[in-house]
């Protein structure tokens, strides 16, 4: 087994090109996109030159099987909004060539919508049984488009579900996504555990009316309304939060957003994570709370869109074991174990089978960003990595 280091980056430069923008590396292309869709197609004809058989399911999650039980290694290749060249993809280019480069069964997947156009690591948890077919073809983007609506654009692709009871087990290389081992000069993080996530739709009605005319005191201004609450929230969490604890409120839409109108209505996502599942619960009932006092205070109307999230994850320790040996091997010295503060699609494979992660440095833990970058030398050096890892699971270390 050796791995084709060129051929690794320059596949990387080319899955890049599939919806490229803005400056530097930046990318755009999100779940069932045209940019997206054609990269799962190229991704395909890769998987076939490897040996591999793609299989497209329904919900356009790609495999490229190999023949017989075999370990499962990717990530995701659809991109955020404004995203970087190696969120998702690494993971997926990586596993496509210790495929192609190891005598042993290896089969990859690029799961889709694992950034959560239409919900939360959406592919994978349909895949995995979290989340039932006909629930997630109801879930919609930020535009009102359904997730039925958008994986029809794949229809033509489509195959059944694959049975996860081939796999051995599930291994995947990510980027960082944070300043942790840029700023400590490690190489290499082995992921103990994924933190738990919730995200739900929050929206406060007030009433529409003449910014001019309307006297202050008089409005019902629905943007304040948001305003105080997340000045309350940030209050409220105070004493039941951790430095490792985030929340974030990252997409708002007010209505009808004119400069000469008070807003009627202001629709909000809230997100929040943590690595423990009872203080996610007490942070719902904090934000849920919080918010009815606003509505109360204020003459609001108030509703909340489905709660969607995902657990707490630890990784497996057999496999998290490999990769602690494999990243003393090639990086000794400058690897670490480290938590995992962004989500990731093995949440949701950890259901169906053993999971371990493994990290590379982000510069300036910059990502979800067109500044989104890692060294190359610190690309081939996970690379190694999962090869390493690979030949220990194999041998039976």
């Amino acid at each position: 087994m050796a791995v084709d280091e060129k051929r690794f980056i320059q596949d990387l430069h080319k899955l890049r090109q599939f919806g490229a923008a803005g400056v530097g590396k930046g990318v755009i292309r999100p779940a069932y996109s045209e940019a997206d869709i054609a990269a799962r197609r190229w991704l395909a004809e890769r998987m076939t030159e490897a040996g591999l058989t793609p299989h497209f399911d329904p919900v356009g999650n790609l495999f490229g099987l190999a023949d017989g039980p075999s370990l499962l290694m990717g990530s995701h290749s659809d991109s955020q909004p404004e995203g970087g060249w190696l969120d998702g993809a690494l993971g997926v280019i990586a596993a496509l060539e210790v495929a192609r480069s190891s005598d042993q069964p290896i089969s990859v997947v690029s799961f889709q919508d694992e950034e959560g156009r239409f919900g939360v690591t959406t592919g994978s948890a349909v895949w995995s049984g979290g989340l039932a077919v006909a629930q997630a073809d109801k879930l919609t983007d930020h535009t009102g488009e359904t997730f039925g609506s958008a994986r029809a654009a794949m229809a033509d692709l489509a195959a059944g579900f694959v049975d996860p009871d081939q796999f051995t087990g599930f291994v995947e290389m990510h980027i960082e996504q944070g300043p942790s081992l840029d700023a400590q000069g490690d190489q290499i993080g082995v992921v103990t555990d994924i933190v738990g996530i919730r995200d739900m739709v929050v929206q406060f009605d007030g009433q529409q009316n003449h910014a001019g005319t309307t006297p202050m005191h008089l409005r019902r201004d629905a943007f304040q309304a948001l305003s105080l609450f997340n000045t309350r929230l940030n209050e409220q969490f105070r004493n039941v939060v951790t430095p490792q604890t985030v929340w974030t409120i990252g997409h708002v839409d007010v209505h009808p957003g004119a400069s000469s109108i008070v807003p009627g209505r202001v629709r909000f996502s809230m997100q929040w994570r943590d690595g423990d599942s009872d203080r996610l619960a007490r942070m719902d009932e904090i934000i849920r709370t919080t918010a009815q006092g606003v509505a109360e205070e204020m003459g609001m109307g108030l509703s909340f869109g489905s709660l969607l999230g995902l657990a707490p994850v630890a990784m497996d320790q057999s496999l998290r074991g490999v990769l602690e040996d494999a990243a003393e091997q090639i990086a000794p010295g400058r690897w670490r174990l480290m938590p995992s503060g962004a989500l990731h699609d093995a949440t949701n494979v950890s259901r169906s089978m053993p999971v371990a992660m493994l990290f590379v440095p982000s510069i300036d833990g910059i990502s979800h960003d067109f500044a989104e970058e890692t060294a190359e030398a610190d690309l081939i050096a996970g690379l190694k990595v999962l090869e390493c890892a690979v030949q220990k699971l194999t041998s039976g270390m």
